[in-house]
């Protein structure tokens, strides 16, 4: 019976080590930190120049997506970070011009990652059966997909000179990184169902 047992556990053990490891996805959770914490550091350094071209509500907006975008990296973190790796050091790169122009780049940017980025990151993580990474995947996905829709109205409404339209306040779920104009806040996040209670007010 103990060899049994005995037996029994060291196939288990042979049967965990030789799983394959999730190449893909964590590819992609590298990647996907490195361009989160890259666009929280754009959209910050394009808030402080909305803030110089006196568009203060578009420099809320660029604050409330920045808070988000590294919510999103800490989330892609932690799972790579269960997988047994860790992030290369890096330096995040970007060019800040003009509010307009800012607002263009960061729509080319979300366009990418809900059109290209996400969906093939999903499509891995589902067919590498990684859970966790899916979730914090679909997180961003959905998030930026509103993030996309913000940048698009304000960037009409600076166009227009029509900035007083836009939403002056903003809420992000802590968890998922979320992000509502706070006129629209829902009772818990639709995402992740976190209480509004506990979202960041931006």
């Amino acid at each position: 019976m103990k060899k049994l047992f005995l037996f029994a556990f060291v196939s288990l053990i042979i049967a965990s080590c030789s799983q394959p490891k999730p190449v893909k996805t964590i590819e992609n959770l590298k990647a996907g930190i490195k361009g989160e914490t890259t666009a929280s550091a754009k959209y910050a350094a394009f808030a402080e120049k909305a803030r110089a071209e006196g568009l203060d509500t578009v420099a809320k907006l660029f604050d409330a997506a920045s808070k988000a975008e590294k919510i999103h990296a800490a989330n892609h973190s932690k799972v790579l970070e269960s997988l047994g790796e860790k992030m290369e050091e890096f330096k995040p790169e970007f060019e800040v011009k003009t509010t307009a122009e800012n607002l263009q780049a960061a729509i080319d940017g979300e366009t990418y990652e809900v059109t290209t980025m996400y969906p093939q990151f999903l499509a891995d993580a589902k067919a590498e059966k990684v859970a966790k990474a899916e979730k914090s995947f679909t997180w961003a996905f959905d998030t930026e997909k509103k993030h996309e829709d913000f940048y698009k109205k304000a960037l009409a409404a600076v166009q227009a000179n029509a900035e007083n339209t836009l939403p002056f306040e903003y809420a992000v779920c802590p968890v998922c990184g979320n992000t509502y104009d706070k006129a629209t806040i829902a009772e818990k996040c639709d995402f992740c169902n976190t209480d509004k209670a506990k979202f960041i007010a931006v």
